[in-house]
């Protein structure tokens, strides 16, 4: 694989960085490094829940809907009188079945996950609202959830020891398990794998399944860091969290999900978007440049499949 194919996306994050420490000397304080990994630290889980469900070559399009409806389910919850950890387990499970319902659809009935996906968003975005009665809930929630968001270790923000957590979770579950190997064996070729004797709708129901399930230990965390939960509190997570898989599909190998890859891309985004608030660019042209990042990486990895 040449050079430019496997690590040109890496390449592109230096090139940005040395970019925004030219401009700003600001953008380079280790303390703002160490923001910007907080920052990013959301993004990439729920990023790399949707690593599971692009290495089946599907998508999820209810990552969002789910951010949103763990972090209300939370704290409605708290408020009903539930404890810590009987509060986060039920909306984790509730979390997971969302994926597993997603996942059973489209294998038992070869329905398209992005029609399927996209409607089940939708009725947990309703399921929300009706929880929430469409406001900001922040009564109840006891200080110990607080901390899983907030905080550091060591002088690192405990949201960044999440996402590194989940960054090697994920590495093990797709590198390095049965479960992972019979996943990118679907996503390569779907009847190749069926005839191998592959259980695709096993398979695809425990993919979706940890992709929202990751996406509601987002909604716990970004509930717990913000102190309240927001019907809509997702909804700015489900685009920026597949750019920041694609862009990872174009680092370290070529043209393949991978987490280290998607923690790369959610760094990308992270990075563009600190930088260019710091420079006082408005958030209009931040979507154009992210835009324009994306499209950098495809050009970087075209060029290194034609030096091959």
């Amino acid at each position: 694989m040449a050079l430019t194919t496997r690590y040109g996306t890496l390449f592109g994050l230096l090139a940005i960085i040395a970019l925004f420490s030219a401009l700003s000397p600001a953008f380079a304080q280790y303390s703002n490094l160490i923001n910007i990994t907080q920052q990013m630290s959301l993004l990439a889980i729920v990023a790399l829940g949707a690593t599971y469900v692009m290495a089946l070559s599907e998508f999820d399009l209810s990552v969002g809907a789910v951010v949103s409806w763990a972090g209300i389910l939370a704290v409605t919850l708290f408020g009903a009188g539930w404890g810590l950890p009987s509060t986060i387990a039920a909306t984790l499970v509730s979390a997971f079945a969302i994926g597993c319902a997603s996942g059973f659809l489209v294998a038992r009935f070869r329905m398209p996950s992005f029609i399927v996906t996209l409607a089940l968003g939708t009725i947990m975005g309703g399921a929300t609202f009706w929880l929430s009665n469409g406001a900001t809930l922040f009564a109840n929630i006891p200080p110990e959830f607080r901390n899983l968001g907030r905080g550091t270790v060591a002088g690192i923000p405990v949201l960044t020891l999440w996402a590194l957590a989940m960054t090697a979770l994920t590495v093990f579950v797709l590198d390095h398990t049965e479960l992972g190997r019979r996943i990118h064996a679907i996503g390569g070729n779907r009847e190749a794998a069926r005839l191998t004797g592959v259980p695709i709708p096993r398979n695809m129901v425990a993919a979706f399944g940890l992709c929202t399930l990751l996406a509601g230990i987002a909604g716990l965390l970004l509930t717990a860091r913000l102190g309240s939960a927001h019907p809509t509190g997702g909804n700015g997570f489900l685009l920026q969290a597949y750019a920041a898989a694609f862009l990872g599909m174009t680092a370290f190998r070529d043209g393949e999900a991978n987490a280290l890859g998607t923690l790369l891309g959610a760094a990308i985004i992270a990075v563009a978007a600190n930088g260019l608030t710091i420079l006082g660019v408005p958030n209009y042209l931040q979507d154009i440049f992210t835009g324009l990042i994306i499209v950098a990486a495809v050009l970087v990895r075209n060029v290194g499949r034609r030096e091959e």
